[in-house]
C-alpha cells in the first residue's frame, strides 16, 4: 500500500476560487456553492485542502451540479506545498517530500474517522438530504469506504486516479460508483482496473467506469491545460463527475 512519485506532479492552474474558508466537523473547510439540500464532500489528493486546483474543481462542481461543495483538510494542518509540483522548486527549507512518512502520518485508521464524520455532519448537523463524495489519488480508498454497504453515510461517490485502493474495498461498495481511470497509473494498476471491472457489475449497484487513453496518474487535478490532450481529458473527467451528481443528488 503506497503512493508513488507521480502523486506530487502536476501543473497548477490559473483562477480565483470563488467560495470562503468556514469549518465542517470541527476540520477547517473549503465551501462552495448554494444549495442547501444536495452537498458534496471532497477529498483532497496529497496537496490537501488549500491546492487551488482543487477548490477549482469544487466551484465547477458546485455551480453545474447545483450542489454545495466542502474541501475539508484532512491532514491536520500540514501542507504540502505546490512547489512539489514540478518536482523540484525551492525545498531547502523542507527538503524533498517523503511521501511514505507522509503516509505513515495520514494513514487510514487515522483519518478515517475525521473523514467519516465529516461526511456524517453534512446529513445529520447540516440537513442535507443527499450526499455524494468524490476522491482524487490518496482520497481514493476514503470514499470507496464511505460508500461501503451498511454505512449509510452517502448516496454515490466518485473517484479520478484512486491511491491505496484495496480490492477488499471494492467488494464492499454499496451505492453507485464511479471510477475516472487513466490509462498510465502505478497506483491505479492495471490489476486494480481489471478487478473493479470484474467486481463492480457483481455489487448490484449504478457504476461508471471510464478510461482516459493516453493520460496519468493525476490528470483530473494536476492536468496541464496548455496540453491539448490533458486539457480534453480533465474537463471530460470534471463534466463526467458533474453528470453523476446530478443524476444521483437531485
Amino acid at each position: 500500500m503506497s503512493l508513488s512519485s507521480c502523486c506530487v506532479t502536476g501543473f497548477r492552474w490559473d483562477g480565483t476560487p470563488k467560495g470562503h474558508e468556514t469549518t465542517l466537523a470541527d476540520k477547517k473547510a473549503y465551501v462552495t456553492g448554494t444549495n442547501k439540500d444536495a452537498a458534496v464532500l471532497i477529498v483532497h489528493d496529497i496537496f490537501g485542502w488549500t491546492l487551488n486546483n482543487t477548490r477549482l474543481l469544487a466551484d465547477h462542481y458546485a455551480e453545474e451540479a447545483d450542489v454545495t461543495v466542502y474541501l475539508p483538510d484532512f491532514f491536520a494542518g500540514e501542507i504540502v506545498t505546490p512547489d512539489h509540483l514540478f518536482g523540484s522548486g525551492d525545498h531547502a527549507s523542507t527538503g524533498p517530500l517523503d511521501v511514505g512518512a507522509f503516509i505513515g502520518r495520514h494513514g487510514k485508521d487515522i483519518r478515517q474517522p475525521e473523514i467519516f464524520a465529516c461526511a456524517a455532519a453534512l446529513k445529520k448537523d447540516l440537513g442535507y438530504k443527499k450526499v455524494g463524495a468524490i476522491g482524487f489519488c490518496y482520497g481514493g480508498w476514503a470514499v470507496f469506504r464511505l460508500g461501503a454497504k451498511g454505512n449509510n453515510l452517502v448516496d454515490c461517490i466518485s473517484t479520478a486516479h484512486p491511491s491505496l485502493l484495496e480490492k477488499a474495498e471494492i467488494d464492499a461498495v454499496g451505492c453507485p460508483t464511479q471510477l475516472l481511470a487513466p490509462e498510465e497509473d502505478p497506483t491505479y494498476t492495471p490489476e486494480l482496473k481489471e478487478y473493479s471491472l470484474k467486481v463492480l457489475p457483481t455489487l448490484n449497484i449504478d457504476y461508471d467506469y471510464q478510461y482516459f487513453a493516453g493520460l496519468t496518474h493525476g490528470f483530473a487535478t494536476r492536468g496541464d491545460t496548455e496540453n491539448p490532450t490533458q486539457k480534453k481529458g480533465l474537463e471530460r473527467a470534471k463534466n463526467a463527475a458533474v453528470s453523476w451528481f446530478r443524476e444521483y443528488l437531485h
